[in-house]
Formats: structure tokens, sequence, C-alpha cells
């Protein structure tokens, strides 16, 4: 098989990626094939990753059940640790009940590959997630599209599926959005579906342990975990591990782990991860502070940024894009705030849209008020440097 025409190809569109090797521990400054920077594009938003109590109930796990689970969570995986994490994870989100997966994209592939299928609809928001993207795809329903947070184009969908013959109508929405770092209008979303007899199922990857009184995420932000059938979230991000998770019904989870495939046929998640959540979650729920400070921070990054005339997306969490314009000139931005020592890769389509590539910025808890008055430095150097004569 021979792909060096197709690779070209990439490489003349701007789109060419390559690993960039880390080489310590995710955190505030981390040191990148050799060179240490300041870390402004990680998803561990509250410093968890690294946390020494994370750390240290990691290896309390694998000292009692060993590095890995031996089996599927339906064969001999299945743990007493996963289930505290399960129950302690459905008490977080205000649910019956909640399952594991290895990976988030895992967990949006089982859902809608499960929960919905031939003789469905899922109206989807036009931004969301890949693997929300993929999961309607492989699902078999009818998928309608609609405009970014568009209330009324919703309506008008719903309100136009309600004389067909669906069985099911699942409304599918990122809490937070990945890229734009905007949250759903979730409210005006579940009345839609309550008035239109849908149910609603939210991606809570990037909202899980920033937003809500309690930092359960996007519906525990405006108050209406009742109201949200499916609440999916990430344990890779503000909680600093890996994996999954979805949370709603007793009898849907109950669902999910007889026929959701992803589940069914995986093996289950290795103990340290288990552990590192497990801690993580209590981290979460007892210092407020961690995620206060965050959104404080991320609000000062972006009116400072604002303020030397970046273009700057509308958003009140910790993902900051930062437009650029074509994908060729944000991957040369990039490269010039790393020589400023500053890590936050270019972010290109098919990721975002054409015309719209960015350096996306994401704060953590961990990182100063110096440490933003560098990067407002070292964005403003890095346009000078582009455009030298603007």
């Amino acid at each position: 098989m021979d792909f060096k025409e197709e690779l070209e190809e990439i490489r003349e569109a701007g789109l060419y990626r390559r690993l960039r090797r880390m080489e310590s521990a995710s955190s505030r400054v981390v040191v990148v094939e050799g060179r240490e920077m300041l870390m402004c594009a990680s998803n561990n938003y509250l410093g968890l990753a690294d946390d020494p109590i994370c750390k240290e109930t990691a290896m309390e796990a694998i000292r009692r059940f060993g590095t890995g689970s031996g089996g599927s969570r339906l064969t001999t995986g299945n743990t007493a640790l996963h289930e505290h994490l399960e129950r302690e994870l459905a008490a977080f989100k205000g649910t019956e009940a909640a399952l594991l997966f290895n990976t988030g994209y895992m967990a949006n592939l089982a859902a809608l590959t499960t929960l919905v299928g031939v003789g469905d609809l899922i109206l989807s928001d036009r931004l969301n997630h890949a693997s929300l993207i993929d999961g309607t795809r492989l699902s078999r329903a009818d998928v309608q599209i609609y405009e970014h947070c568009d209330l009324a184009d919703l309506e008008k969908k719903l309100a136009a599926a309600r004389a067909g013959e669906h069985r099911r109508i699942l409304i599918v929405t990122d809490g937070v959005f990945s890229m734009d770092g905007d949250i759903a209008p979730l409210p005006g979303i579940c009345e839609l579906a309550e008035r239109y007899g849908a149910d609603v199922m939210v991606d809570d990857a990037h909202a899980t342990g920033v937003l809500g009184e309690k930092g359960a995420g996007t519906a525990d932000h405006f108050g209406i975990q009742d109201r949200v059938a499916v609440q999916m979230g990430t344990l890779s991000k503000a909680l600093g591990a890996e994996g999954g998770y979805i949370a709603g019904s007793k009898e849907m989870i109950d669902y999910l782990i007889n026929r959701a495939r992803p589940f069914v046929f995986s093996t289950a998640q290795s103990p340290a991860v288990i552990g590192a959540v497990l801690a993580a979650l209590q981290i979460v729920q007892n210092e407020p502070d961690r995620r206060k400070h965050l959104l404080q921070r991320a609000a000062r990054l972006r009116k400072e940024l604002l303020l030397a005339g970046f273009n700057v997306l509308p958003s009140d969490t910790p993902i900051l894009g930062v437009v650029i314009g074509a994908a060729d000139e944000a991957v040369e931005f990039a490269r010039e705030l790393e020589a400023q020592g500053i890590y936050a890769p270019a972010i290109r389509p098919p990721t975002v849209p054409e015309g719209t590539s960015r350096i996306r910025l994401t704060l953590t808890a961990s990182h100063t008020d110096a440490d933003v008055e560098r990067i407002v430095d070292a964005l403003s150097k890095a346009r000078t440097a582009q455009n030298p004569h603007s």
C-alpha cells in the first residue's frame, strides 16, 4: 500500500501532523522533546494528572489489585474498585447509576450505537465532537444536524419530526464545545425535548470537574440534572486520568451492560486508573477553589487577549480559541509561540471548519497570574513576528 501521494497532499494543504514527545508529567510546565515549556494546551484543567494524592491512590490500587484487570467486566475484570467508582460517579452526577468505559470516545459510541438505532432520530449540534459524529453515523438512526446552539433551528427540526414515525428522538450536544469553549444552551434544549417528546444526551467531557456548583458538569451548572437522560463524561481531563462513563437511569445502564459492544468486548480499565479517579473525585468536591481560580484566570486571559486585539471566541470556560485563519498561518503562529517557550499547537481542519484554524489555549488550576501575562506577551510577539509591517 502506497500513501506517499496522499501524504504529500496533506503537507501541501498545511494539515500534516506529527507526534510530539512529552518527557515529563502533564503539568503547568512540561518538557517537550528536551525543552522546558509552559503548557497552554492541556485538558488537565484542575492539575490532578500529577497530583500527589492521586498518584498515591493509584499506587495503592496497584498494590492491592495489580497492574491489569485481566479481562472484560463481564468475565474476570470487574473489581470492587470499578463498582465503587461507578457508585461515586452516579452520586456525583445525580443519577441512579453509571457505567465506566475505557475512553470517552468509546462511551459515546456505546451510547449512540446502543440506545438508538433503525427507526429513531438523532438531532446533533453542528459542532459536536468527532466521537459524537461517529457514533451518530454508526447508530443507523436517521440523523439531522441543527445549527450550532441554535434553539430555533432545533425546534424547527423537532416540529418537522413530530409527524414522522420515529420510535425515539435523541438530542445530542456537547456540554462545553471542545474547540470553541462555549456552553450549550442546555435549559432551552431540555425544554424543547420535553415539549416534543425527545430525550437529551450531553457530552460533558470538558465540563466535568469544571462547571457546576459541585463541579459535576453542564447539567449541574444549570441545575437541571434530572432533565438529562444520558450524561456522558470523561476521566481524562479535569479528573486527571483516562476513560469515560455514561450516567443515567439504572434501567439504561443495565441495558448498556448487556448490549453495548464497546463495553462487552473491552478489557476493563486498570486498577491504577480507577484508584486515581476515586481520589480526583473527592478533590473536585472538597476543593471548589480549584475550579474557581481556574475560571477566574481564564476570564482574565480572555479579557487581556481581547484588549490586545486578538480574535478570541466567546467562552466562559478554560478553553480559549484564538482564531488565526488559514491552516499554514496557524501552524507558523504556533511555531513562534514555541520559540518563546509556550506550548500551544495549532488546531486545523478537519477538527475545525476551513478558515478558522486557531491556537486553542487552555489554562489549568496550576497556572498563575504571571503565566497569564506571559501568554499574552508571547501571542503579541508571535503576531508581530508573523506580520512585521502590520
